[in-house]
Parts: structure tokens; sequence; C-alpha cells
């Protein structure tokens, strides 16, 4: 299934303009055939009380991401999409820096997707987490 073309960075960082995206700080890297990145910087508000990343900004991470990248892969007469499945196993955590989810798509159906994300932290190759999703397709 092809990406949307006219749906770029640009349209999604827009898109989250007003809305918890921008909330978070989620900033979008890439769009591209099967793919999506993006980035959020650690502020003291995406810890929990114990000083660690809390668990919540990494699955809006990922969620955001996957879900981006889901509406770039729409099949023509899709309107959107609802997740009807998210799992996360978390393998590590950050406290200062950045984050960085990469989504790739593991299935790509007329009704369903399956989107994988990974998320590192700044400075490493090793996931803090791994995330997968499952989207219903919806239709008029």
């Amino acid at each position: 299934m092809d990406r949307r073309p006219e749906l770029d960075v640009a349209f999604f960082n827009q898109l989250g303009h007003g809305h918890f995206p921008q909330f978070v700080g989620i900033v979008f890297d890439e769009v591209g055939d099967g793919v999506a990145r993006a980035t959020l910087e650690l502020r003291p508000e995406h810890l929990a009380p114990n000083g660690y990343l809390h668990a919540g900004t990494v699955v809006t991470l990922a969620d955001t991401t996957a879900g981006y990248a889901c509406v770039a892969h729409l099949p023509e007469g899709a309107t959107g999409f609802t997740t009807i499945e998210l799992k996360t196993n978390f393998l590590g955590t950050a406290r200062k820096g950045g984050l960085t989810c990469d989504a790739r798509a593991a299935h790509l159906g007329r009704t369903t997707h399956v989107w994988d994300a990974t998320v590192v932290a700044d400075g490493s190759d090793r996931p803090i987490a791994l995330f997968r999703c499952t989207q219903l397709l919806l239709y008029p």
C-alpha cells in the first residue's frame, strides 16, 4: 500500500498543533513508505514522581508515531482509524536528553494496519521500548 505523498512531515507537525502531541512535544522528522520517525526532547513533566521516565511518555510517542504513519498510508476511501490494540515492552529508561521513535509497517491491509515501533534514547542504539499496535481502518 502506497503512502499518500501529500501527507508529509510538515503536514503531520501541523496536525498536532493545539492537540496532545504538541503539548507533549512530539516532532516528526520523517514520513516515508512504510515508515515514520518522531522525536521528543525530555522535560521534567515527562518524568514520574520517582524521577524516571513515565511509561505514558514512551507510549504517547510510539502511539503518535504509529498513528500518524497509519494516516499517511490510509487506502482510498478510508476516513481514519481507531487503535484496537497496543502493547509495549519496556527495556530501559531515560532521565534527560531526547527520545527517537521509528515506526515500521508490519501489515498494511484494507481493514487493519499493524505497526511496530522502537524507541531509543539519545546517544544509544539500544531500545528502551518496543511497541506494537493494531489499527482498525474506518470507512464512511
